[in-house]
């Protein structure tokens, strides 16, 4: 095998969320892996907001709207659930806000770029209107402290986060001959385990079938989401009985620590290193990748036991990875995030922003290019080919951005700096000399950030 050719511009815009100016690209793939496995100083300076909305307090307003004795408890109910609903709303533009701040401004951008792998890779959606708020809180607890650790804490976070559990509807599933299921003649919803295998380990096609499916359904019948919106296990829900899973047999016993074994068990397994290593290829280099860069991946999951700062060394080790082609495209989240780091915007400029104009500036620019904010429309997540972001309505949402977002957040670069700031000391020529025969300056920074080149990763 070649050796790796590391280059700095590269490093940034397809491991990291774009070049910014003032701030010094990695020297070398060490550099970068010191950083990641180093404390997560961007997580400590753009903190989430507290204070959210409780879930418990949403049921009881719900409830009470429903089934108030009188007509004056059930408009009490309501109006508190409407309060809670607003409160909701306005705390997710708020993580947005905060979220975005953090990536633009953190100069471990290969840290950013895994957290919203590994987020995607779990994708959660919230399944009602309140829940929304709830999102951004299951990615800092079970994904984001694990990127640079071990695949089976991740897996046991993400799996057993109440989010999770609510997303994939683990509340209905009841073991059929347990004593909750005999009572009231419930049964197995198969949902979170199905996604288990399919999206979160093993991967499609891999050596699984439905008796498995069932058999690990019966296994995690006892996880369900209580009425304050906590993850819990009740041993009263929970199938009797031993399961096996992919030829090993689990004790009969009911109980938490069973559920975290097949999940140990799930994570260790060759067909996950092999999924985990294709899709990190996918995500990172091709959505078709070389399969040896695959296989490479794969080896480094399986050697070290899922250790995940281990994977990603050997993804920056290989000479694959740092090819000069660039063949996949920014999703519309990462565009947005490079596009304002490559404009010098600080992050003040986007905490600063209200609700609304969170709206108009992120969230609704975001949805018309086909990224609704945490809104997947399934459980896979967000696709990895480029043509799926490719599209004339997608194209002119972005086009739309460049040309007339970035003035409403403060003065604009002249766009000849710009043309190297946002795509490095060798910018094409085309897009260098759109850039300066543009009559006004947001038509110039509008050319660069809208041209095919800062697209593309």
């Amino acid at each position: 095998m070649e050796a790796m050719a590391f280059d700095p511009v590269t490093a940034c815009v397809r491991f990291g969320l774009g070049l910014r100016p003032g701030e010094a690209p990695p020297a070398s793939a060490e550099a970068m892996l010191a950083r990641l496995s180093g404390p997560d100083e961007a997580a400590a300076r753009w903190p989430l907001p507290g204070g959210l909305p409780d879930w418990g307090e949403y049921a009881a307003a719900s409830r009470l709207r429903r089934q108030g004795g009188t007509e004056a408890e059930r408009q009490r109910g309501a109006e508190r659930r409407q309060r809670l609903l607003d409160a909701s709303r306005e705390a997710r533009a708020a993580q947005a806000r905060a979220l975005v701040a953090r990536m633009m401004g953190s100069p471990d951008g290969l840290r950013e770029r895994l957290a919203l792998f590994w987020a995607d890779h779990f994708t959660a959606v919230a399944r009602n209107v309140f829940g929304g708020h709830l999102i951004a809180p299951f990615w800092e607890e079970a994904v984001r402290p694990h990127v640079a650790g071990r695949f089976g804490d991740m897996l046991r976070a993400a799996v057993t986060h109440p989010v999770m559990l609510g997303y994939l509807d683990q509340s209905r599933s009841v073991g059929p001959g347990s004593e909750v299921g005999l009572r009231r003649g419930r049964g197995l919803n198969e949902n979170l385990a199905r996604e288990l295998l399919e999206l979160h380990t093993l991967g499609v096609g891999g050596p699984y079938g439905q008796g498995d499916v069932r058999q690990l359904a019966e296994l995690l019948s006892g996880l369900a989401v209580d009425g304050q919106g906590r993850a819990v296990y009740q041993p009263r829900r929970a199938e009797p009985g031993a399961e096996t899973v992919l030829g090993t047999t689990f004790p009969a016993e009911a109980s938490l620590a069973t559920v975290e074994a097949a999940l140990d068990a799930l994570a260790r397994h060759p067909a996950t290193a092999r999924h985990i290593g294709r899709k990190l290829a996918a995500h990172f280099v091709a959505a078709e990748p070389p399969e040896a860069l695959v296989e490479a991946l794969a080896a480094a999951f399986r050697d070290t036991g899922g250790d995940l700062l281990a994977v990603t060394a050997a993804l920056l080790a290989r000479p694959e990875a740092w090819a000069p082609e660039r063949l996949k495209v920014r999703p519309p989240l990462e565009f947005l995030v490079a596009s304002l780091r490559a404009l010098g915007t600080p992050e003040e400029a986007i905490l600063a922003l209200g609700e609304r104009e969170t709206r108009r500036v992120l969230l609704n620019p975001l949805r018309t290019m086909g990224q609704p904010w945490q809104e997947p429309s399934g459980p896979d997540g967000w696709p990895e080919e480029p043509e799926a972001w490719v599209t004339p309505q997608f194209n002119a949402g972005r086009i739309d951005w460049a040309m007339n977002r970035p003035e409403e957040l403060g003065d604009l670069p002249d766009p000849r700096e710009l043309v190297v700031a946002a795509l490095g000391p060798a910018p094409p020529e085309a897009v260098a000399f759109a850039a300066l025969a543009a009559e006004r300056a947001s038509e110039g920074v509008g050319c660069v950030l809208a041209s095919a080149a800062f697209q593309r990763r």
